[in-house]
């Protein structure tokens, strides 16, 4: 699997695994399970409350932990500095790691301080606790604010992006700032592979739609995917997904389809137009 790098530290493997909504024994099987088959990207969240969970896969892993990119968020509700920090510790003590490849800020709220909560997160960056940085869920314009009016050295911006919902005036900001695009939901939750236009393109390939989809975000300059999967067979196909090998005239058919659906808009989402 290639590896996506930032000039401000992040080299993070392109397909990782998603952990959310797995807890307990489930996760952490699920984790030890695809570092078995390869993985080496596992994204999770203080709000998936499975970090103690990844933390276990990862103890009793044969993969060395310098091996595997380990991304975490903190929620929504502690983005004041202090608070920030305390989050993240928590997170480390349950991942039982001393630091994590990529730490993001999971929400932004309408009332946050911007500018000292990215100095926070900073500061998790200089201090290498932090490896690499990043937002998720930011509108292009907050994503803007971040970069140009406050220089915070972030390395990735996190969203939905998937078949069925459009990204390019984010992606081609993320890629002029050398941050990466991680998609997440990138299978819209199955509606990716019930597609006609998906389902006969995996047809004429001989493999699955669900890695037609994942293959078609894998093929884009700077964009990572991290679709959740817990049993061994669909982990494996999302690995095997690297290997599928779209054509033009693929692409053109899956650029055709509607890019307005979105699958994750809670009701504390920022206006994904600002």
């Amino acid at each position: 699997m290639h590896r996506l790098t930032t000039s401000n530290g992040l080299n993070m493997p392109a397909l990782g695994l998603g952990t959310w909504p797995m807890l307990g024994t489930e996760c952490t099987q699920a984790v030890q399970q695809a570092l078995d088959l390869g993985y080496r990207h596992i994204d999770t969240a203080t709000a998936y409350n499975n970090e103690a969970a990844v933390g276990e896969a990862l103890r009793t892993s044969s993969v060395p932990r310098e091996q595997i990119h380990l991304t975490t968020k903190v929620w929504h509700d502690r983005l004041a500095p202090s608070a920030l920090r305390q989050s993240f510790d928590d997170s480390l003590r349950a991942l039982q790691t001393d630091y994590v490849d990529l730490f993001y800020l999971h929400w932004p709220t309408p009332d946050m301080d911007l500018g000292r909560t990215l100095d926070a997160l900073a500061e998790l960056h200089q201090q290498g606790k932090a490896r690499a940085i990043g937002v998720a869920n930011f509108p292009l314009g907050l994503l803007r604010q971040a970069i140009e009016q406050h220089g915070a050295p972030l390395s990735a911006i996190q969203v939905e992006y998937h078949v069925l919902l459009g990204q390019q005036p984010l992606l081609h900001y993320a890629r002029q700032h050398d941050l990466v695009l991680t998609a997440y939901t990138p299978l819209a939750r199955g509606r990716a592979a019930e597609q006609a236009v998906i389902v006969d393109i995996a047809r004429k390939h001989g493999v699955l739609p669900s890695q037609v989809a994942l293959k078609w975000l894998l093929d884009q300059e700077a964009v990572a995917a991290i679709p959740k999967a817990a049993g061994r067979a669909n982990q494996l196909a999302n690995l095997q997904s690297a290997n599928v090998p779209l054509d033009a005239e693929d692409r053109r058919q899956i650029a055709a389809l509607p890019k307005n659906q979105r699958v994750v808009n809670p009701d504390f989402a920022p206006d994904w137009d600002a």
